[in-house]
């Protein structure tokens, strides 16, 4: 009888979580004082701008569709300002309390020994009351410029990523990605809440698609960054599971994300055409490109992870400025 694989991961022996280490500034001469240049670039790096960058893809396109379907018209540009400025603050908070939490690991890895925190360019508490303080900007912004429910789920998704996850999460399960994954999808629904107050079920669907993505997108990140991960004792699915396992729940997942990604052709009132064409080849490329890691850990061939990597980038990309374009068509 095959050995059932969940419970063969269960049962595989996980590392442990290393306890924080503050390692002190190096000895010898004082560090040159940073300029304003490079304080303001340490500060603005703490934020993470790619991630935030990526978050806000799909905020747009979201606020787009809401508009159209539950007032047939455009957002006000007030309220997208106001949510994209918000949604920045309030990803670049998450992440920049997220480099505080984190930067025991951030020295152990090579990925993030050149962050602020690790290279001692900023203060540990700066760097916490630095985010805290946009954070608190973000929320607030949200909640007396766009409407409360807006707020509410902003400040959810600050918390989350920085309790739920950074500081539980991703130190005790190497499911820590998929149920991560929450946070990362909350822009659909902050920039749904910002126009209409409330939720739908294209809403909730669109969250499901992002959801969905990210798993098989951080996935192949850590396949890449393996032996960083272990040396930091963070329990990533690559690090305690075969890459054959990671390569199957990837393809899993990948097909999971393309059924969802078409149910918003049927919904009335739903998408067009248009969307439903870039959501079944882009989708299926992506699913495709799944299909291909596994193919290659099956054949012990070198994974190449970030292959699946950046396509997933492209899809979010061209997944949901087909939805923002198909608004017009609706």
């Amino acid at each position: 009888m095959n050995e059932d694989p969940t419970r063969a991961l269960a049962d595989r022996p996980r590392p442990q979580a290393r306890k924080r280490i503050e390692l002190p500034a190096p000895e010898g001469e004082a560090p040159a004082k940073p300029s304003l240049r490079q304080l303001v670039g340490a500060y603005v790096s703490l934020t993470k701008p790619r991630i935030v960058e990526l978050l806000l893809i799909t905020t747009i396109p979201a606020m787009l569709v809401a508009a159209r379907i539950e007032h047939n018209s455009l957002p006000s540009l007030k309220a997208v300002l106001a949510t994209l400025i918000g949604g920045a603050l309030a990803a670049g908070s998450a992440n920049a309390i997220n480099c505080y939490i984190d930067r025991d690991i951030d020295q152990l890895m090579a990925r993030t020994s050149r962050r602020p925190l690790a290279k001692h360019q900023i203060p540990p508490r700066n760097a916490l009351v630095f985010g805290l303080v946009i954070g608190a900007i973000a929320v607030l912004g949200m909640g007396f410029l766009v409407n409360w429910l807006a707020a509410l789920l902003t400040f959810g998704a600050i918390v989350y990523y920085d309790v739920v996850y950074t500081i539980w999460l991703k130190r005790t399960t190497p499911y820590n990605t998929v149920w991560g994954g929450a946070c990362g999808a909350a822009p659909v629904l902050i920039g749904w809440a910002a126009v209409t107050g409330h939720m739908s079920w294209m809403a909730w669907i669109l969250f499901a698609v992002v959801f969905l993505w990210q798993p098989p997108h951080f996935y192949v990140l850590a396949m890449k960054f393996k032996d960083d991960y272990a040396a930091a004792g963070i329990p990533m699915l690559p690090v305690v599971a075969p890459a054959r396992r990671v390569a199957i729940e990837s393809v899993v997942y990948g097909w999971a994300m393309l059924a969802v990604s078409v149910v918003p052709m049927f919904l009335e009132p739903g998408t067009t055409w248009l969307y439903g064409i870039v959501a079944v080849v882009t989708g299926g490329l992506f699913v495709l490109e799944c299909h291909k890691l596994l193919g290659r850990v099956n054949r012990g061939e070198d994974p190449k992870p970030m292959r699946l990597f950046h396509w997933s980038t492209s899809y979010l990309t061209l997944l949901f400025l087909a939805l923002a374009v198909d608004s017009f068509l609706m």
